[in-house]
């Protein structure tokens, strides 16, 4: 089961920690120093294999990580990742990785740039991540330190979503999900049966003016029904309008 791993808050005397892995010693220097100008620190590792167990061990706030690496690559870097963590993970890409972007996507990384891309649309996805991440973890520490009830977890035939502790279980069973993950599952869960766009669930899940096409939200929709079928193989809740969006079907 993924131990969540919630970024930490920022202050003044502890930047948030952005870990960069990539093959490319250029890209890994022009990015870090394009991060460290925005006040993130940042840690360099130049594969997969050393990157893991320090992302394990030590977890930083977020990760960047290239798709094609020696030893270990960014696909095989994120399962095993994905095992232990729900660290934030955006992917680099080639323009002609698509087949890569949409199976990283499917396994658990909340975004991803094609190569060649711009530090200042990075820094933005970041800053978004980490934003949405920071609100997530913030309402849950002030619903559980208020002296008032927690509002009522979200119940829609066999599935529970607790905001206050982003807990989801399905026919009681736990089912583990990433920040990016639960945004979107609530969204649909709390008007079952009206067709949300990919639109509206991108707002939803991201919270800001950042550009994200539709095969990201696809790919989080794939992984979504994934996790659930792992826990019910029968499961068919989340349902697909082509043409229009997705809609939660109240079993």
């Amino acid at each position: 089961m993924v131990t969540p791993q919630p970024p930490r808050t920022a202050s003044a005397d502890v930047p948030r920690t952005i870990a960069l892995v990539d093959d490319d010693r250029n890209i890994l220097t022009t990015v870090s120093i394009a991060l460290q100008t925005e006040g993130y620190a940042t840690r360099l590792y130049n594969d997969g294999d050393a990157a893991l167990k320090a992302l394990l061990d030590n977890p930083p706030d977020l990760a960047v990580c290239d798709i094609k690496m020696p030893r270990m690559d960014g696909l095989e870097l994120l399962r095993r990742l994905r095992e232990k963590s729900d660290l934030p993970v955006i992917f680099l890409t080639s323009k002609d990785d698509e087949a890569d972007e949409a199976l990283g996507l499917s396994m658990g990384a909340d975004d991803y740039i094609a190569k060649p891309f711009s530090q200042r649309l990075l820094v933005a996805r970041i800053k978004a991540i980490l934003r949405r991440s920071e609100i997530v973890r913030r309402e849950a520490a002030e619903q559980e330190a208020d002296s008032e009830p927690l509002p009522e977890p979200i119940r829609r035939g066999r599935l529970v979503m607790d905001p206050a502790r982003h807990a989801v279980t399905w026919e009681g069973e736990p089912v583990s999900l990433t920040v990016t993950e639960f945004l979107i599952l609530e969204a649909l869960a709390v008007r079952p049966g009206v067709v949300k766009t990919r639109n509206q669930l991108m707002d939803a899940a991201y919270h800001d003016d950042v550009f994200v096409d539709d095969r990201t939200i696809d790919s989080h929709i794939k992984r979504l029904r994934r996790k659930f079928r792992a826990v019910d193989g029968e499961f068919g809740a989340i349902e697909t309008l082509y043409g229009a969006g997705y809609s939660f079907a109240e079993e």
